[in-house]
């Protein structure tokens, strides 16, 4: 039995509406694409059809492609013939656009003849985010509906604009009212009916605007780097706007687009894309799980990651109960959240009433008895277990039944903390990542006795604060620091062998991290750990502590920095690796680059591999889904376990053997299997 048509058609006098139902953001599957295509036919083939409406039920316009569709055979027709053919009608055709009109809907409401939309849609092309192109035709038509400048911007950037700022570039003709989309545009679909030439995106010329795209390049080269979906974007629009035909162009965004279709960067992005979404899911917890509401929220800890974690709640609409233990860090706490709100303000985030009404919701006290009304409270306190098991001890007595008492702790035991408390089910970690109110990871830390309901809860709750969560089990270091700390030593060996640490970290930024090993150990304080003995050196990083090089803080670590915080090789510590060497034997051994990166991160690779093996992370996927929004794994790389199978994971067993790294069970069995994570 054949499935309805997703595609239904409705007259209003002479205007045929044609009308899009396939919940929930009637993506443009196949189903959608005939129905269009045998819709449009229809209108022209009837004599008594003046004009055409193109519309949608539910939420939104066509939203974009049907993920379901990703990775198998396209069945015709093809969304670019379907725009094709809305373009050639003889009659006149108007998009009703609402909500979003994303990707493949947004070339749809390119290659109608007319666009109204309503002041709350939005447009947008954002296939760059999944790096590709729009490919049906989207970066022709645009630079020659809205200017090279708007074209660059959206393909580029992938970020949608309002319907006024459609309407002002004139890639909407006019915009409605919000609850009259359908009746507006019929009424505009009458106006136009006679109107002749129709106006044809593909039949307009483009006016050159190499300062646009120049300027773009500027402004975003930096975030861009590393990225090839950007440049063929602008490539594209660049050729668009050279005086190539239409026909060229058309030509050339094919080929780009199945070039970086069948590239890595696309597959890892696209990777991500899943994965994320994948994280959000827990297996083992029933559908339908009943939440607890959290209606207000307690946060222990006034400073940096403390003030950060609030704001994530405050921004959400979330009351907040911030304590400390002196006036003083309660009020610069305080202090410091309004400043942050302001200082947004003043980029044009926020308005000066929505920061004074997030502040409202900020009440900060000394007294912890004062969450006794929480629904969640998070302690974001230094990490000593004897204080935190203390802490809970007193949260236990303190906050009410059904409580969630929860720990931000990036390292240490979260049973042992619940161990302490009569409501063991209730505890669990919450290892938020700073800058708190910026870095979207949530480490969930599920504990050996934490209830689903709770589990089910935090994840639950990532969303509306603006994180995506992944669950871990209880380890040291978890998913991510625990993969971190086996960087460390093969960093260190390299030293002792006289590479350069400027060198090891120019091999990790250009592989696409934000920092390498040492400007992140300047950044977080080299004497982090330290042992505080200038007397007792037993590594480099002693020597460089006891000589009071602590890092940016000091204006020298493993780098000295100016004023800027700029970094420049040390003559100093190049002296003090030279002379630690020396006095440990250790024999100079060149390195290429390739090999410095397999040093540094098959070593991760093969820690992750544990991680699966025990249970700790419930996917590879999950991994890579911490990485990208914890630590700055470029995108584009699809995350360490992804980016192992790219490499191939019989290399990566092969490189460890070489390293003398003990191979984990799981990637040797994979490895030999010839299977991918």
């Amino acid at each position: 039995m054949t499935a309805p048509s997703p595609i239904r058609t409705e007259r209003h006098d002479d205007v045929l509406v044609i009308i899009s139902d396939n919940p929930p953001v009637n993506a443009l599957g196949a189903g959608v694409r005939s129905g269009l295509d045998a819709a449009i036919k229809q209108g022209v083939a009837d004599d008594s059809i003046t004009a055409m409406v193109i519309r949608c039920d539910g939420r939104t316009f066509f939203a974009g492609a049907d993920i379901t569709e990703f990775g198998k055979p396209m069945q015709g027709p093809g969304l670019g013939e379907v725009v094709d053919a809305i373009e050639a009608s003889s009659k006149p055709v108007v998009a009703a656009i609402h909500g979003t009109a994303l990707g493949g809907g947004c070339e749809v409401a390119l290659s109608c003849h007319y666009r109204v939309a309503v002041p709350s849609a939005k447009l947008g092309l954002p296939e760059v985010k999944l790096g590709l192109l729009p490919g049906a035709g989207g970066t022709q038509r645009l630079p020659r509906v809205a200017g090279v400048k708007l074209a660059v911007q959206m393909t580029a950037t992938g970020d949608p604009i309002s319907a006024k700022a459609a309407a002002d570039a004139g890639l909407v003709d006019r915009v409605v009212g919000e609850d009259s989309l359908e009746a507006d545009a019929i009424a505009f679909a009458k106006e136009i009916a006679g109107k002749r030439p129709l106006p044809r995106a593909s039949e307009q010329t483009v006016t050159p605007d190499p300062d646009a795209i120049a300027a773009f390049k500027a402004a975003n080269g930096r975030k861009m780097r590393g990225f090839d979906a950007p440049a063929a974007n602008i490539a594209c629009i660049e050729l668009a706007a050279s005086g190539a035909s239409y026909a060229d162009g058309i030509a050339f965004e094919r080929q780009e687009f199945m070039k970086l279709m069948s590239g890595t960067q696309s597959a890892a992005q696209r990777h991500l894309f899943f994965a994320e979404r994948q994280a959000a899911k827990v297996d083992d917890i029933p559908a339908g799980t009943a939440l607890r509401p959290i209606r207000k929220v307690g946060v222990i800890g006034a400073g940096t990651m403390g003030g950060g974690i609030s704001m994530n709640f405050l921004q959400a609409g979330i009351p907040v109960t911030i304590v400390e233990t002196a006036q003083e860090a309660l009020d610069q706490g305080a202090g410091t959240i309004r400043r942050n709100y302001e200082n947004s303000a003043k980029k044009g985030r926020y308005t000066t009433e929505k920061v004074e009404g997030m502040m409202g919701l900020l009440t900060p006290t000394l007294s912890l008895d004062d969450l006794a009304d929480c629904d969640l409270v998070i302690e974001a306190i230094y990490e000593n277990m004897d204080v935190k098991k203390e802490l809970f001890g007193k949260l236990d007595a303190i906050c009410k039944p059904g409580a969630i008492l929860a720990s931000n702790t990036s390292y240490l035991n979260i049973d042992e903390m619940a161990a302490v408390t009569k409501r063991p089910g209730d505890v669990i970690g919450m290892h938020f990542f700073s800058p708190a109110n910026v870095m979207k990871l949530l480490e969930v830390v599920r504990g050996a006795a934490t209830s689903p309901d709770v589990l089910a809860t935090v994840m639950a709750l990532a969303k509306p604060i603006g994180k995506v969560a992944v669950v871990s089990g209880v380890c040291p270091g978890f998913i991510g620091n625990r993969m971190l700390s086996q960087r460390g030593g093969p960093a260190n060996q390299m030293l002792m062998q006289g590479v350069a640490p400027e060198r090891i970290d120019k091999v990790l930024t250009d592989f696409g991290m934000p920092m390498g090993v040492y400007q992140m150990s300047d950044l977080a304080g080299v004497d982090i750990g330290w042992h505080r003995d200038p007397m007792r050196i037993e590594s480099i990083r002693d020597a460089l502590a006891a000589k009071g090089r602590w890092g940016q803080k000091t204006k020298k670590g493993f780098y000295d920095y100016d004023e800027n915080r700029t970094p420049s090789p040390s003559p100093e510590v190049k002296q003090v690796i030279e002379e630690f060497r020396a006095k440990s034997g250790q024999e100079a051994k060149d390195y290429s680059d390739e090999e410095i990166l397999g040093a540094l991160l098959y070593p991760m690779v093969n820690e992750g591999a544990k991680i699966l093996d025990e249970g700790m992370a419930q996917r590879a996927s999950d991994i890579d889904v911490v990485w990208i929004y914890g630590y700055g794994w470029p995108v584009y790389r699809g995350g360490p376990m992804f980016w192992a199978n790219t490499v191939g994971l019989d290399k990566v067993v092969a490189g460890l053997e070489a390293q003398g790294v003990a191979v984990a069970p799981l990637l040797r069995r994979k490895a030999e299997a010839g299977e991918k994570f």
